[in-house]
């Protein structure tokens, strides 16, 4: 009994948000690469994509007796039983984008469901490969009681040479991807730390 448990590694499991709701983004492709990489190289970690697109507007009268729309509760329960979130958040006028702000607000209805939780932010896109969101999403992480991780840093320059993503958004690069699963080893220790502290 006791080996078996010694054998028994812990699963970080981790709920990845996209800040875009097209079915060809890149950001949600940079997601669908990092699933592949879990399930392929990296031990002990999964990944599942959360779709935002189905949660209403944030509306506080859609609350009634202290009950949520029922997208909104089966999203705040998925992100409850998250160990870590990852985002990628595509960056729209220098921000991330309003169905992420929707669904991070939703989230942080009392109880906050983030509270407390590792993240990550990856990014994909012109000028500067979604720095600026990423930069603004870690500002809101303040008051949510996010816990990001600082390095490595991943924002995708997705039009310069040679190609990142094909026609389909999917991730293509060798290079990306290796950066990528860094992010994600990164995310994982920094995941086991915090949880090996409390």
């Amino acid at each position: 009994m006791e080996a078996a448990s010694l054998a028994t590694k812990p699963i970080v499991k981790v709920a990845a948000l996209c800040g875009s709701l097209r079915k060809a983004s890149m950001n949600r492709g940079l997601i669908r690469s990092a699933i592949q990489l879990c399930d392929e190289s990296i031990e002990g970690m999964t990944i599942e994509y959360v779709d935002i697109a189905p949660l209403p507007f944030v509306n506080t009268d859609l609350e009634v007796d202290g009950t949520f729309p029922e997208p909104v509760e089966a999203f705040r329960q998925t992100i409850r039983g998250a160990d870590a979130i990852l985002f990628a958040s595509p960056e729209y006028n220098y921000s991330f984008t309003g169905p992420l702000k929707n669904a991070i607000d939703w989230a942080s209805r009392p109880p906050n469901v983030m509270a407390d939780k590792p993240a990550a932010i990856i990014s994909a896109g012109g000028g500067f490969g979604g720095g600026k969101s990423q930069h603004h999403l870690r500002q809101v992480g303040v008051f949510l009681d996010l816990h990001f991780i600082n390095k490595p840093e991943l924002f995708v320059l997705a039009f310069q040479p040679p190609p990142k993503f094909d026609r389909d958004g999917n991730l293509i690069d060798p290079e990306i991807k290796e950066r990528l699963k860094q992010v994600l080893l990164s995310l994982k220790a920094f995941t086991l730390r915090l949880q090996n502290k409390c």
